[in-house]
């Protein structure tokens, strides 16, 4: 009996011992897991300050040298004005709506208790980086996506209206189309995938800009008058700036410097390259000359196509769905507008949301499970491609009503469009009393 005792006795020591190390193990791997981790926070500092490079100065030289010289500073003023107002909006209530606890209406909206970012302190993390840098990071997304819709109406809406609209959109269709796909919505829930904004950016972007087009109409002399760019230079620069920006756009939206991070650089590159000659080859054999206008749009619909995908495609899917989207997106900027007869001005719906929903659907054609994590209709899964229309339909219908019933409530109260002589002056001059020499 008392070698018994003894041998139970030493067990429980042991098992004791035992309970005790694994406890320690788990508490230390708890640690680990709510730790800063300087990599990921340096690379998302990056991200962040290339995503802000893509609107200021990347989309105002872009959309700058597109329009004609009267309205060069207007345009540019819109990106420039739209980076501030979002930053503030953004702050206040914009981050709280789209990632806040929104309680029972969590699967719509985020609730309201993070305003003016409140509880946000130096120890407050966000995985594995601080929440402010996070917070920062989607902030230059919320600033750069109603600055993208600007394009759709240039040349013809008052500058008090474009502030009115683009903040009330931000607040009320972005921020909560936002928390659908990434805040824990029912977009998320219904397996949607959308890695850094094909939805919440872009076809919500390029679906405001054609319901702006249509309700304030064509520009005057539309289809009668030479509207060519003004300086296909700055557009070129901006592009480029876009392209390079756009890095910290995809990538950065790994949320973190990790393998997933640089398949999505990867991909990014390439199938911006292969949309940049689809969209110039098509153009060639079309209208004969490749223009230094159709490159560029070219390549920003393969950036536009490839964001949703980036973090769930491999490099032969990337190739694809840069070749479909530049000839897709030179079909809605070219034969689609002119046929339809709806005046985008520097074709955000042609771009944006064709190149949109285009990736969107391949996302659900190219995803590969090993990649991210879920597969798609080649691996399989057919039934992700209907999941990828499901996320596109709410984001046009919920992103359409609204953004019509906003325009229509400003235009009752302050007016969108500028007068004729305003116009045919400029907006440079009478909105805002400068013009370029």
């Amino acid at each position: 009996m008392c070698g018994t005792n003894l041998f139970r006795k030493a067990w429980g020591s042991i098992g004791l011992a035992a309970l005790l190390v694994l406890t320690d193990i788990g508490l230390a791997m708890a640690s680990e897991e709510v730790k800063l981790d300087t990599g990921d926070t340096a690379w998302m500092l990056t991200s962040t300050a290339l995503v802000l490079l893509m609107t200021i100065p990347g989309l105002a030289l872009f959309y700058g040298g597109m329009v004609r010289k009267k309205n060069v500073l207007a345009t540019t003023m819109q990106s420039f004005a739209t980076c501030c107002l979002m930053t503030v909006l953004w702050m206040i209530i914009g981050y709280s709506v789209a990632f806040g606890d929104g309680g029972g209406l969590n699967a719509y909206m985020g609730g309201f208790g993070n305003l003016f970012l409140s509880g946000m302190s130096l120890d407050s993390l966000s995985g594995t980086i601080p929440e402010s840098v996070f917070m920062t990071f989607q902030m230059t997304f919320a600033i750069i996506t109603p600055a993208l819709i600007t394009g759709a109406f240039a040349d013809r809406m008052k500058f008090s209206a474009v502030l009115l609209f683009l903040g009330l959109w931000m607040v009320i269709v972005y921020a909560p189309v936002c928390h659908w796909v990434w805040g824990g919505g029912f977009l998320a829930d219904e397996g949607v995938l959308d890695f850094a904004g094909g939805t919440v950016v872009h076809i919500n972007a390029g679906i405001a800009g054609l319901v702006a087009a249509i309700v304030l109409g064509k520009r005057h002399g539309y289809g009668s008058e030479n509207m060519a760019p003004h300086n296909l230079t700055l557009s070129l620069i901006g592009a480029s700036l876009l392209w390079v920006g756009w890095f910290g756009f995809n990538a950065g939206s790994a949320v973190g410097a990790n393998a997933t991070a640089g398949m999505a650089m990867t991909v990014t590159q390439i199938a911006t390259a292969a949309a940049a000659l689809s969209w110039m080859f098509t153009e060639w054999l079309l209208r004969k000359k490749p223009s230094v206008l159709g490159i560029v749009s070219g390549a920003v619909a393969g950036l536009v196509a490839i964001t949703p995908a980036s973090g769930f495609v491999g490099p032969g899917g990337a190739l694809a769905i840069g070749l479909i989207a530049g000839i897709a997106c030179y079909w809605g900027a070219v034969w689609l507008k002119t046929t339809i007869g709806y005046d985008d001005s520097l074709d955000v719906f042609g771009v944006h949301g064709i190149g949109g929903i285009v990736g969107a659907v391949l996302t659900g054609v190219f995803a590969v499970e090993a990649i991210g994590g879920t597969a798609g209709a080649i691996e399989g899964n057919v039934g992700q491609i209907w999941i990828q229309i499901v996320g596109i339909l709410a984001t046009v219908i919920y992103c359409a009503v609204v953004s019509f019933i906003l325009l229509k409530i400003i235009d009752a109260i302050i007016g969108l469009r500028v007068d004729k002589e305003s116009e045919v002056t400029g907006l440079d001059l009478s909105q805002h009393g400068e013009t370029v020499h």
